[in-house]
């Protein structure tokens, strides 16, 4: 009879804390940790909806009807008082037009007169390169703000008297920006296609339309990836004054 001492022995399991253990442990914990934390965020809400941005791209539209409505009520108020203020301002008829002509040049008054308008628009959702153009990227296909500062660039120097963009008249301090693929003016927020009227000589402002270096690389893309480029001219149109606020706001050294 063997020994009980003597017989061979199986291997014999340990649990012991291997570093594997330990890491595949601590990603179970973390998991655990990452879903509580979930469920208290999301209180029953889909987390994947993106409503956050759905309402804050509503708070700006809304915020863009404010402003518009707001000029529209600052305009109405601001030839009241201009109609009372020359009622009895005492001032000569000199001095009455040389006034009008600076309001005029100021952009604040209506101006009729022959037109050109330039339309610009993004590439169709389907939008292909053609033939012998490499695949378009994403920023290939949108208006930038380069392009709307492009036409309107060209269009001061082709000689125009007033110019309008969208809406709204643009004054010396006016500035066109863009912030992804939508425009902000003076407040305001807009879509494409983007449409910019300026009256003044058609010819000459056509003439320097095609001579912008600018322009002409906007062209490029036209042709290789469809954005949208179309230019009309009109025999009479009216651009509305300017009804923001005049004064000029800036920066001062603090102490």
């Amino acid at each position: 009879m063997s020994n009980s001492a003597d017989s061979p022995r199986g291997p014999v399991s340990r649990f012991t804390w291997r570093p594997v253990r330990l890491l595949t442990a601590a990603v179970f914990a973390l998991a655990g940790v990452i879903f509580v934390t979930s469920f208290n965020t999301a209180k029953g809400t889909d987390l994947r909806t993106d409503a956050s941005m759905l309402k804050l791209s509503d708070l700006i539209r809304q915020r863009s009807t404010d402003n518009g409505d707001l000029e529209e009520s600052t305009a109405a108020l601001r030839h009241d008082v201009d109609t009372l203020a020359r009622r009895d301002d005492g001032s000569t008829e000199a001095q009455d037009a040389e006034l009008a002509a600076l309001e005029k040049a100021a952009g604040t008054e209506e101006l009729t007169g022959d037109a050109v308008s330039v339309t610009l628009d993004d590439a169709p959702p389907n939008a292909q390169a053609a033939p012998g153009y490499p695949e378009p990227q994403a920023n290939d296909l949108v208006i930038h703000q380069q392009d709307l500062q492009a036409v309107v660039n060209a269009l001061w120097q082709g000689g125009a008297k007033g110019i309008r963009v969208m809406d709204q008249r643009l004054i010396s301090t006016s500035a066109v920006r863009c912030v992804g693929n939508t425009l902000i003016l003076q407040g305001r927020v807009y879509s494409p296609p983007y449409r910019i009227t300026a009256v003044g000589d058609p010819g000459g402002l056509r003439k320097a339309l095609a001579a912008s270096p600018a322009i002409q690389n906007y062209q490029l893309y036209v042709k290789a990836y469809g954005l949208g480029w179309k230019v009309d001219e009109d025999d009479s149109v009216t651009l509305p004054g300017y009804t923001g606020t005049v004064d000029l706001h800036y920066a001062e050294p603090v102490g």
